[in-house]
């Protein structure tokens, strides 16, 4: 067995003669990676880090080529957080006031209520290939994500579902462990299976206290699910497909003239990718190519 420190993986099953669906994840590689490369402070990594483990979970979902992108918007002062995820268990993610740390909350641990606010929704675009991409808006109710997210598969995907999402932060401000689950009541379930459930729900510890302790995804599921059989595994990764071509093509689409006052005015105009924060450099003769190229 992988210790703690081992790569990301999720892994997916069923219980209860299939009328249950779970999924448990290890993000805590993941989440790192998007902390060093956006510079979050302890609390925007949690929020941020939660997100993209929903994501992570969500995308695991979908088939082939489709991809999802989640929004979090709340009132608070990380402002939006985007996360990207598809069937291959490839993630990327952001958020746009990194630098957000907020005191405490009353149980000692990081306010990510407080950091992502209630004033706001969670929004899933799910491409599916189809004419026209799914869309589920709810409202943000608490503002901890797990409970938010639950209450998105209730209300817009008809899913009694319970999520537990967690993020453990090192006094160096890196992540010590983040990872998630994600279980799902399908039709067909008694009265006293779902009673069940909801207690080992309630019972558990926190995700980042069994993932510390160097539990894999598929033993926190045993935790809530003893019967639960394990049906496939997938590498977790962070991956953004931003390149310098992609910015090319978004810098034409800008138009001749708005090309010509970005070329006038600096020396150099960089681009940086909101997901990855790489940088791309265009000087004068670079954009001159580019202006030729939207005369033809």
């Amino acid at each position: 067995m992988e210790t703690q420190n081992g790569k990301d993986r999720l892994v997916r099953g069923t219980a209860l003669d299939g009328k249950v669906r779970a999924f448990a994840v290890r993000t805590t590689q993941l989440v790192e990676e998007l902390r060093r490369r956006h510079d979050t402070y302890p609390t925007t990594t949690a929020a941020l880090g939660r997100t993209v483990t929903a994501a992570a979970m969500m995308g695991a979902m979908l088939k082939g080529e489709e991809r999802l992108s989640v929004q979090v918007k709340g009132g608070g002062p990380v402002g939006q957080i985007v996360a990207d995820a598809n069937a291959k268990g490839e993630v990327r993610g952001y958020v746009s006031n990194p630098h957000v740390h907020l005191p405490a909350n009353s149980q000692g641990k990081l306010d990510v209520a407080g950091a992502v606010g209630t004033d706001g929704f969670i929004n899933v675009t799910k491409d599916l290939g189809l004419k026209e991409p799914y869309h589920g808006n709810v409202p943000i109710i608490s503002g901890e994500l797990g409970e938010d997210f639950t209450y998105y598969f209730a209300a817009s995907e008809q899913t009694p579902s319970a999520v537990g999402l967690g993020v453990l932060v090192d006094t160096d401000n890196s992540v010590i462990v983040a990872g998630g689950f994600i279980i799902q009541l399908l039709p067909g379930l008694s009265d006293a299976d779902i009673d069940m459930i909801e207690r080992a729900v309630g019972q558990m510890p926190p995700v980042t206290v069994l993932l510390d302790q160097g539990l894999e995804p598929e033993e926190m599921l045993k935790w809530l699910l003893p019967d639960v059989r394990v049906l496939d595994e997938l590498d977790i990764v962070f991956s953004c497909h931003c390149s310098r071509d992609r910015v090319e093509r978004t810098l034409i689409s800008l138009g001749r003239d708005e090309l010509i006052q970005l070329r006038d005015e600096d020396e150099q105009t960089e681009v940086i990718c909101d997901f990855c924060n790489e940088a791309y450099a265009f000087n004068r003769a670079d954009l001159d190519a580019l202006i030729e190229q939207t005369s033809k």
